[in-house]
């Protein structure tokens, strides 16, 4: 796994470093899209969209494919992100 998170280490780049590392993915799109959660719950808190293709999730249901997703973002689910859109497809 990656190196913990530090404030030289954005929230966003650190999401793309670890699926690029877990999953050598064809696909990876990793977006912020906290401006379209200005004054919601969470606002400021960290909400991400991630778009990825992998081999990794060939014959993988896609609620299987999530948990892989979120056992790879582990810690950062509790800090630095607080909610998280995923397309997980295989190659």
């Amino acid at each position: 796994m990656s190196e913990p998170r530090t404030a030289d280490r954005p929230v966003l780049e650190e999401i793309r470093a670890r699926l690029q590392a877990g999953f050598a993915p064809s696909l990876l799109e990793v977006l912020d899209e906290g401006h379209k959660h200005v004054g919601h719950a969470g606002e400021g808190k960290g909400h991400y969209r991630v778009r990825i293709v992998s081999t990794a999730f060939a014959g993988q249901l896609p609620l299987k494919r999530h948990r892989m997703i979120y056992a790879a973002l582990d810690d950062l689910m509790d800090n630095g992100i607080h909610a998280l859109s995923i397309e997980a497809s295989e190659a």
